[in-house]
């Protein structure tokens, strides 16, 4: 995680109650005890032990037009 600049998208893969989930977006934040993550959804606080994996990912593409 400590190799993942701030401001880089990326997916990060962490522990839940019953199973795993994904947070998509942008990495806001790392420190010694998690990470913060801006999803379309808002900001997620992703505690590192729980933490699974996690890699940069590219920007999405351009919308189409109709």
């Amino acid at each position: 995680m400590a190799e993942l600049a701030e401001g880089t998208r990326v997916v990060v893969r962490h522990r839940i109650e019953g199973g795993f989930t994904d947070a998509l977006g942008y990495l806001r934040e790392h420190d010694a005890t998690g990470c913060t993550v801006q999803t379309r959804r808002g900001l997620v606080r992703v505690a590192l032990a729980d933490v699974v994996a996690a890699k940069p990912v590219p920007e999405p593409p351009a919308r189409r037009r109709a």
